[in-house]
C-alpha cells in the first residue's frame, strides 16, 4: 500500500518512523511547503515523545510542494498530519480525488465538519480513518483483548482519566478554531474509547471549570439509560506543572475489574501496571505487548492496511467513531456551560 504523507511536522515524523517498520506499507510521496523538509532535512522537528527529527533518505520518494500534485501521484492513501484546524479541506480534496484518507486526530474541530467528511467518504466510496491511537497502547490494547474474549463476562461500566498540566508552550491550545482546548485535543482520546466500548450514551452530565469560553477541566457521567452502564470520565488541565501528564482507567466487567494508571511527574514516571482484579479475590498481572512509543502507531497503520485490503470500514479508526467522539466532547462542553444534563441523540 502506497502512502502520501501530507505535513512533515511532529506527527508526520512519528508516522514516518512507524512506516519504516512495516513491510506491507510504504511512503511513496510527501507534500511540504518547506524546501528543507522536501530535501530530507527534518532535524528541526521536536515533540513531547519519541526521538527528535533527523536527516532522512527520500530516495525513490516523490516530493511535492503542492498538495494538489500529491493527490495526482500514484498513492492509495493520503495520511494527513497537518495542524487540527487544517484537516477538513485537504481531507475533502483527497476524498474527492478518490483516495482513502488517514487523518490524525481530531478528525475535525467540530461535529458538523466531521459529518461533512464522513458523508463525503461515503458518497465517494472511499475509506476514512482517524488516528485515534489510544486503543493501540499496550494497556488499552490488552484491555480490549480481555473484554472481547468474554472471559470475565460483559462490560458493566468504567472510569477514565486524562489530565495534563497547563501546556504553556502551545500558544493556540485554548483556541477553539485552532486546537480546540482540552475537550477536543485531550479528552477526545477517552471519548473515542468510551464510544467504542459502550456505544453512544443517551445524555451526558458534566461539571467543571472554564478558562474564558473554553472548558478547562471537567467530570462527566455518561447516562446509557436502560443499558445501565456506569461510565464516567475526568479530563482537563491543572495549573501545577509538577505532573505534566497522567492517564488511566478502571474498567468494570461482570467478573473482574481492570485497573491501570500512569503519571509523569517532574521527578520521574510512576505507574500502576495493568491488573485484573478477579471475583475470587486474586489478582493477575497480564503480559503486555512489547515495543516503544512508536509501536501504537504501527498498530494504526496495520489497521488501515487491513481495512483497505478488505474494503471494510475500521471498527476502531473509522470516521464515524471519530465524529461521535467530537459529538461527545461538544455535548460535555455544553453541559459544563449550562450546568444541566444534555441529550446526545
Amino acid at each position: 500500500m502506497k502512502i502520501g504523507l501530507a505535513g512533515i511536522g511532529f506527527m508526520g515524523w512519528i508516522h514516518w518512523l512507524a512506516y519504516q517498520r512495516t513491510s506491507t506499507v510504504s511512503v511513496a510521496a510527501i507534500a511540504s511547503r518547506d524546501p528543507q523538509k522536501r530535501s530530507g532535512d527534518w532535524t528541526s522537528i521536536q515533540g513531547n515523545f519519541g526521538p527528535p527529527g533527523e536527516q532522512v533518505d527520500l530516495t525513490g520518494i516523490d516530493t511535492f510542494e503542492s498538495y494538489d500534485d500529491l493527490l495526482k501521484s500514484d498513492i492509495d492513501v493520503v495520511d494527513i498530519c497537518l495542524p487540527p484546524h487544517l484537516h477538513v479541506k485537504p481531507c475533502l480534496q483527497a476524498i474527492e480525488a478518490g483516495k482513502h484518507v488517514f487523518c490524525e486526530k481530531p478528525l475535525a474541530l467540530t461535529a458538523a465538519d466531521c459529518d461533512r467528511l464522513v458523508s463525503a467518504a461515503r458518497q465517494n466510496n472511499v475509506l476514512l480513518f482517524c488516528g485515534q491511537v489510544l486503543p493501540y497502547f499496550p494497556e488499552y490494547a490488552k484491555a480490549r483483548e480481555i473484554i472481547d474474549s468474554g472471559e470475565y463476562g460483559k462490560l458493566i461500566g468504567g472510569n477514565f482519566k486524562r489530565i495534563i498540566s497547563d501546556p504553556t508552550w502551545l500558544d493556540d491550545f485554548y483556541d477553539m478554531e485552532k486546537v480546540g482546548g482540552p475537550m477536543i485535543d485531550l479528552h477526545v482520546h477517552d471519548a473515542h474509547l468510551i464510544r467504542m466500548l459502550f456505544g453512544m450514551p443517551k445524555r451526558v452530565a458534566s461539571a467543571g471549570r472554564m478558562r474564558g469560553d473554553v472548558v478547562e477541566f471537567c467530570n462527566t457521567v455518561f447516562d446509557y439509560g436502560e443499558n445501565n452502564f456506569a461510565v464516567s470520565a475526568t479530563c482537563g488541565v491543572i495549573n501545577q506543572q509538577g505532573r505534566p501528564f497522567t492517564h488511566g482507567y478502571e474498567i468494570y466487567l461482570e467478573k473482574a475489574t481492570l485497573t491501570f494508571e500512569l503519571a509523569v511527574f517532574s521527578d520521574g514516571v510512576e505507574s500502576l501496571s495493568l491488573k485484573i482484579l478477579k471475583e475470587d479475590g486474586t489478582i493477575e498481572k497480564p503480559d503486555l505487548a512489547g515495543g516503544d512509543e512508536i509501536s501504537g502507531f504501527e498498530g494504526e497503520i496495520m489497521e488501515v492496511y487491513q481495512c483497505v485490503q478488505s474494503g471494510n470500514e475500521s471498527k476502531i479508526l473509522g470516521g464515524e467513531l471519530a465524529r461521535d467522539a467530537i459529538v461527545l466532547a461538544e455535548k460535555q462542553s455544553e453541559s459544563v456551560k449550562t450546568g444541566q444534563a444534555v441529550q446526545v441523540g
